[in-house]
């Protein structure tokens, strides 16, 4: 049995927990339902016995595995960490995902569900590489695995889907009807969160507290009945706010000092042009072959499995990865690699990634990190103009986050970050706008307000949108190219 009695934590120097009560019996599965806000992370890190102690009590007899993005970002800066040891003059092994396996059980090789959870996450080809060379989708994998292997006997799982390709998420949700070995308390934000066939008990949580649970287990249409009010879904209009206008002449939006009181020359219509594109990791060929020309206004969707190398493409079309030098790859009439400063291309971009939202752990408030977005920069060193105020509140009032405005970052649910560094990409109207998996973490209600907004700018802004989403309901109906990263994988 797992059970909280007016259990806080603390995460934070900012943020204390509310006191949760709840009591979890084993064997038997949960679904901790809600939407953004309502609290789902924040018990589940309670359950799990993170965060330091405030007050009341937690008890545990329980063994217990976890799977959330707090612990797949502890596995990837551990890992880093490493990388950066040859401070201490010593030489960093990077350790391979058979390792991580092999160090959260030593017999992992014979563990009875091993090799069907490998093959239902199609991660047999990645076993020996280096953990840190991977995908986001392909370490959350990797999490997944490990949190089977620990031999636990209750595992949360904190959106367990998100970022998973569309086949890696129908043969874990099999799996997850199938096995038997660990009790599990699933949280969704969305019906298409839970696995069909799941019988579960139903918790829902609103406004940071357990609001209703099911006196039995349900099935998943029962499930599915009593959520269908829970995230019924009101009408809403939604606009974007206007570009902001400004006087170069006081304000640069440009790191680059020589493009302060300067005019801009015009960019050109082919913003990038990329020949025979590649990128290559150790042994392991992630893409080749791969030869795209974006023009103003010619939206694309760019699709593929995961690690068929959608985050690495559009990593090195905004500098954050190093084969943007090693390639023949021309960014708004640059040529990379020939002495340009990399502010001179991330000025013309606006981004939204996981790895955007794993780097951004800097104590700011919501207007601050909307703001940044004008600049650039993971948080805010320059003090905002009245403008930038005005233009960041218009956004936070679109996305119902006004009243948290002066609100840090931090104490935000994984779901209400993400909308604001959706903003945050979108605030100056970038010529380029870059949206990798936007919409993950998200609750049904700002999810469609999210894909509402991203249509606007792709129909009506000055913005040209590249976009990666797993989900074929996330289509933008104004996106109508599509580049599947599949098609320029190495052939087995």
């Amino acid at each position: 049995m797992l059970s909280l009695s007016q259990f806080q934590i603390k995460l934070s120097e900012q943020f204390i927990s509310p006191a949760f009560s709840i009591e979890i019996t084993t064997p038997g599965n949960y679904v901790l339902a809600g939407r953004n806000s309502a609290g789902k992370s924040l018990l589940l890190t309670a359950l799990a016995g993170n965060g330091k102690p405030v007050s009341g009590q937690r008890n545990a007899d329980v063994v217990i595995g976890e799977v959330s993005v707090e612990k797949q970002q502890a596995l990837i800066e551990k890992e880093k960490q490493k990388d950066s040891a040859d401070i201490l003059d010593v030489i960093a092994t990077p350790t391979r995902v058979f390792e991580l396996f092999a160090q959260t059980n030593a017999d992992y090789h014979t563990h009875p569900l091993y090799e069907e959870l490998v093959h239902a996450l199609r991660i047999e080809h990645i076993l020996d590489n280096a953990f840190l060379s991977l995908s986001t989708g392909e370490t959350r994998k990797v999490i997944i695995v490990m949190a089977w292997l620990s031999n636990a006997s209750l595992i949360l799982l904190d959106e367990p889907f998100e970022g998973l390709d569309v086949e890696a998420i129908a043969h874990f949700s099999a799996f997850l009807n199938s096995q038997t070995q660990a009790s599990l308390i699933l949280s969704a934000n969305k019906l298409a969160d839970i696995p069909k066939q799941m019988k579960a008990t139903l918790i829902v949580m609103d406004n940071l507290a357990v609001a209703w649970r099911s006196d039995s287990t349900l099935s998943y249409e029962q499930i599915c009945n009593e959520l269908r009010t829970w995230f019924a879904l009101g009408a809403e209009d939604v606009s974007a706010p206007p570009a902001l206008t400004h006087d170069r002449e006081n304000t640069s939006y440009s790191n680059s000092t020589q493009e302060q009181n300067t005019q801009e020359k015009p960019l050109p219509d082919t913003l990038i042009q990329l020949v025979d594109g590649w990128v290559k990791y150790d042994n392991r060929t992630i893409f080749e072959n791969l030869n795209f020309t974006l023009k103003k206004n010619e939206h694309w969707q760019i699709t593929g499995p995961n690690g068929s190398g959608k985050t690495c493409l559009l990593q090195m079309f905004t500098g954050d990865n190093p084969h943007c030098y090693t390639n023949n790859l021309t960014l708004f009439g640059i040529k990379r690699g020939t002495g340009e400063s990399i502010w001179d291309i991330k000025k013309h971009i606006g981004i939204m990634s996981n790895a955007l939202h794993m780097q951004y752990k800097v104590s700011a408030s919501l207007e601050h990190v909307i703001i940044s977005g004008f600049h650039d920069s993971i948080g805010l060193y320059s003090r905002p103009t009245l403008k930038e105020r005005e233009c960041a509140e218009q956004w936070l009032s679109v996305l119902g986050l006004q009243s948290k405005k002066h609100d840090s970052f931090q104490s935000l649910s994984f779901g209400d970050q993400r909308l604001v560094l959706i903003a945050r990409a979108m605030v100056k109207h970038p010529t380029l706008l870059i949206l990798d998996e936007p919409c993950n973490g998200l609750d049904e209600f700002n999810r469609q307000k999210t894909l509402k907004l991203i249509d606007i700018l792709a129909r009506t802004g000055n913005s040209t949108l590249l976009y990666v989403t797993h989900n074929s309901e996330e289509r933008i109906p104004s996106i109508q190219h599509v580049l599947n990263m599949r098609d320029y994988n190495p052939k087995t």
